[in-house]
C-alpha cells in the first residue's frame, strides 16, 4: 500500500474542502443571495453546495485513516467510485456549459480518485 498516495489524496481533498467550503462558499452565498430564487430554493442551493464540502472532508479523513490502517483499504473503493462519478458528471455537464469547465471540480475529484487508487494498489 502506498502510504504517500493516500496521504496526498487526503491532503488534496482537505485543501479542496477548505477552498470549496470557505472561499467558494462565500462567493456562492453572495451570488445566491442576489438571485431570484425563493427563500427555500436559496437554502437548498446553499445546502447542496456545502454538502460537497462535507463530502470532501469525509474523503480526506477516510484516506488518511486508511494510510495509517491499511487493513481498511476496502473503504477506499466507495471514495474512488464517488469521486470518479463526480468527475465524470462535472466533465459531462461542462460539455454543455463551458463556464463550468473553468472550475477545478473535475480535476479535484479525479485527482482524489487517482491518488486513492494508486494508494491501495
Amino acid at each position: 500500500m502506498a502510504y504517500w498516495f493516500l496521504v496526498m489524496g487526503g491532503a488534496l481533498s482537505f485543501v479542496g474542502m477548505l477552498f470549496h467550503g470557505l472561499i467558494g462558499g462565500k462567493i456562492y452565498a453572495a451570488n445566491i443571495k442576489k438571485s431570484d430564487l425563493e427563500p427555500l430554493g436559496k437554502t437548498l442551493s446553499h445546502f447542496s453546495w456545502q454538502f460537497h464540502s462535507i463530502h470532501l472532508f469525509v474523503c480526506a479523513v477516510t484516506l488518511v485513516y486508511i494510510a495509517y490502517n491499511p487493513e481498511f483499504a476496502i473503504a477506499a473503493y466507495p471514495i474512488i467510485g464517488i469521486n470518479v462519478l463526480g468527475a465524470l458528471l462535472f466533465f459531462g455537464l461542462g460539455l454543455a456549459d463551458r463556464e463550468l469547465m473553468k472550475m477545478p471540480g473535475a480535476l479535484l475529484m479525479g485527482g482524489v480518485a487517482a491518488l486513492a487508487w494508486f494508494g491501495i494498489q
